[in-house]
């Protein structure tokens, strides 16, 4: 292949049109005694060495190679992808690591390439940012959601390392997300509202104006369509007269501007992106021609003096809206946005929104983080950014949930919230500025400065004066918290706390002093699954270690105390040692004795039912007088025994590890399984018990009863039992029709917010 013959707009040697900085690195490529002219490559300073031009150039024809016969779902060579993410990143300012990664991303997951490979071609540095955005598809996980909780937690600890993760992250998506319309309609919705829940908020906290905007309107575009066409429409048929209002009132300023010896370096109007305008009117209840401000004015300076001296000049050229001014520049967002921000009257006595900031700050906007390469001022040559910041607080609070939270859609529902912009400044006694989310309290405060402060909270004054510690904070308090050594959270805080932070540090310091009995529940619930024989040798052997570490947690007993709080599930846990013990069995041709025992109580759980016969609903038990046992209550789906009873009691049938079978000889058991045939479409339900720890609050019963009629689930009987100063304890008896609903059922409670934890009883404990 010679490279050196390629034109710059396109290359005849490739399948594909190469991008005129591409197809000049390429040619660069072939002449190492020439000087490299950096107009003509369209790059930055961070790549004008001829080893930067050789590593893009490699990775450029390595990614062609591997991906070389494979086609994206819109009919064009697969390599189209990983060159649009390239491109991508150098319009960030990437530097030739990063560009280099833009291309290899895909490689380790679509191809046999692995990241030894990587590493051994490209450097250490390629390869972590490969292996932060590579999903973990290789590996079994019991459902989608656990799968895409596992991924990103992997992505926030490469972030951690190095932010430029997320760029590379966020470049693929926003090349998938302008090619979506390929996709079936399902995948668009689901890939667009990930979209709009993670990417969009990530890339907004790390400032990434034109990343954000693009990413909002494209899932807007799937997600609301006709809501999107009908703005689109709207916006274009206005064109025109909003146009020459804007050029009226630019060619005022400019006057104005010059008269005050100001020379900006940029003075426009622009449109706002199609989501924010839609966003407003659905905040305000408004229609589209009640929004006036669909088009704001930008003015960029040279200084930070120019900015306010500029201020003046709109505020005396246009009568000003009170309140609706903000200072951006003396008090930054937390993604380092700055800007001074006034709505005033036009001509046409319509509202009109002016922005003016320098240009640095008007690089930051757009560019965030990648501003640091873009736009670097210095002449060294570091490019790694750390999250040591303050900047970056919110990435370390995602990174200490990595072990407070276990369960896949808690995790995924606290990224979604803590993503979204804190809107509320308040000060610490010192004068230190603190970002919070809206309607944020002094609890939350107290945990935002430490864990500790937070577990002590006694008390608070706000601005100097004693408040109770649900009062609602606002932009400028003062908060100052009192702590006393004996006092501790209380469940009630729940209630009133609104970041994420607070409520998971409440909820792990009552996991904590609530340990021993947690940690019995869960051996008790694991025990009662997957019976007693060999269950305390597979509790002290490696592999139920390496379970523990498999479902993230640091040993045995923290999981089990985990298991006890509702933290995660049983079905979670038993899926993890089957996996794990089959796993091991098939390495090796000796198996230990403790590998042996589990493997055998795994082998119980997964044996294939015979076909069905006949029509009765328990294969073996045909033309026979049975019933289920009420002190396990079996559902389809669950391994069962049947117990031959004395007395003339007939036939009774219980799940596998039911207590009541210990005292029963072996020669009255025998084994019996469901009839899958006669299960599809049966409406046959069966009585299961539940037990439920709440938050003891008014009007919580009846939540919970409302989250269950939602899901048609018939309740036969519900009980709520209190104490002082301890969670209430609902008791419940629902009818479900097999394992599989049970478990949904129980997820989606468990996703309640004043649901502490959650498990199935026996009649036995009712009765106790």
């Amino acid at each position: 292949m010679n490279t050196a013959t390629l034109p710059n707009s396109t290359a005849t040697n490739y399948d594909i049109e190469i991008p005129t900085w591409l197809g000049s690195c390429l040619i660069r490529q072939g002449k190492d005694d020439s000087p490299y002219d950096l107009c003509e490559l369209g790059t930055t300073s961070l790549m004008d060495s001829p080893e930067s031009i050789d590593l893009i150039c490699r990775a450029f024809q390595f990614a062609y190679c591997l991906h070389n016969g494979q086609m994206r779902q819109s009919g064009e060579p697969y390599i189209a992808h990983p060159v649009a993410v390239a491109g991508i990143l150098r319009e960030l300012g990437g530097d030739a690591t990063i560009i280099a990664a833009g291309f290899l991303h895909d490689v380790v997951e679509d191809t046999e390439v692995t990241l030894e490979d990587i590493e051994g071609r490209f450097g250490a540095e390629v390869r972590h940012l490969v292996e932060g955005v590579t999903k973990l598809s290789k590996f079994n996980f019991s459902s989608k959601t656990e799968r895409q909780a596992e991924n990103f937690r992997r992505m926030f600890l490469a972030m951690a390392q190095d932010i430029r993760v997320i760029l590379v992250k966020l470049a693929d998506r926003l090349h998938n997300m302008r090619t979506l319309e390929f996709m079936t309609e399902d995948k668009r919705r689901i890939k667009a509202l990930e979209t709009r829940e993670i990417f969009a908020p990530l890339a907004n906290r790390l400032g990434i104006g034109r990343l954000k905007w693009e990413l909002e309107d494209l899932c807007f575009k799937y997600l609301e369509t006709d809501a999107y066409r009908s703005i689109q429409t709207l916006v274009v048929e206005k064109r025109a007269d909003r146009e020459d209002r804007i050029n009226q009132a630019l060619d005022i300023l400019r006057h104005r501007l010059d008269g005050w010896q100001i020379t900006p370096v940029d003075i426009s109007g622009r449109p706002k992106h199609l989501y924010s305008i839609y966003t407003k009117m659905q905040r305000q209840s408004k229609e589209f021609h009640e929004i006036y401000d669909v088009a704001a004015l930008r003015i960029i300076t040279n200084t930070i003096d120019e900015c306010y001296r500029a201020l003046a000049v709109v505020h005396d050229a246009f009568r000003p809206i009170p309140g609706r001014f903000k200072d951006y520049i003396g008090l930054p967002k937390p993604n380092r946005y700055q800007s001074l921000h006034t709505t005033v009257i036009g001509l046409s006595g319509r509202p009109m929104e002016v922005q003016i900031r320098t240009l640095e700050m008007h690089q930051i906007a757009e560019y965030g983080i990648a501003a640091h390469w873009k736009y670097k001022e210095s002449g060294g040559s570091t490019t790694t950014i750390t999250t040591n910041d303050e900047k970056f607080s919110w990435l370390r609070q995602l990174l200490d949930w990595q072990n407070d939270l276990k369960d896949a859609t808690e995790y995924l529902e606290n990224i979604k919230d803590n993503l979204f912009d804190e809107d509320v400044y308040v000060f610490t006694p010192k004068g230190e500025v603190m970002a919070l989310g809206r309607s944020s309290t002094p609890i939350d405060f107290a945990y935002r400065i430490h864990t500790e402060v937070g577990n002590h909270c006694a008390g608070a004054k706000v601005n100097g004066r004693l408040v109770p510690l649900d009062t609602v904070l606002k932009n400028g308090d003062i908060v100052e918290v009192m702590t006393q050594n004996s006092a501790h959270p209380s469940m009630d805080w729940l209630n009133s706390v609104v970041t994420s932070g607070a409520k998971n540090r409440i909820r792990q310091w009552y996991k904590r002093s609530h340990r021993d009995e947690n940690l019995l529940r869960g051996r008790e619930m694991l025990e009662k699954e997957m019976g007693k024989p060999g269950f305390e040798a597979l509790l002290k052997s490696e592999p139920m270690k390496l379970v523990a570490d498999r479902c993230n947690y640091p040993s045995v007993d923290d999981l089990l105390a985990g298991l006890g709080y509702g933290e995660t599930t049983l079905n979670h846990v038993v899926n993890r040692i089957r996996e794990l013990i089959k796993a091991q069995q098939q390495e090796s041709l000796q198996p230990t004795l403790a590998q042996e025992v589990a493997l055998h109580i795994a082998n119980q759980k997964t044996t294939t039912p015979p076909p069905g016969q006949g029509q009765c609903p328990i294969v073996g038990l045909e033309g026979m007088v049975y019933r289920i046992a009420g002190c396990c209550s079996p559902l389809p789906g669950e391994g069962i025994l049947a117990a031959v009873s004395l007395g003339g009691r007939g036939i009774s049938v219980h799940r596998q590890g039911c207590p009541s079978l210990n005292s029963i000889p072996g020669d009255r058991l025998m084994p019996v399984s469901w009839n899958s045939q006669t299960q599809t479409g049966r409406t046959q339900s069966y009585p299961v018990s539940l037990q439920l720890e709440v938050i003891d609050r008014v009007g919580v019963l009846k939540d919970v009863l409302i989250r269950l009629s939602d899901h048609s689930i018939n309740v036969r009987k519900a009980q709520v039992n209190t104490s002082p100063d301890k969670p209430a304890i609902i008791d419940l008896c629902l009818d479900i029709c097999n394992h599989n609903q049970l478990s949904q059922v129980s997820c989606q409670l468990k996703q309640m917010t004043d649901v502490l934890s959650l498990r199935r009883i026996t009649s036995t404990e009712i009765c106790h």
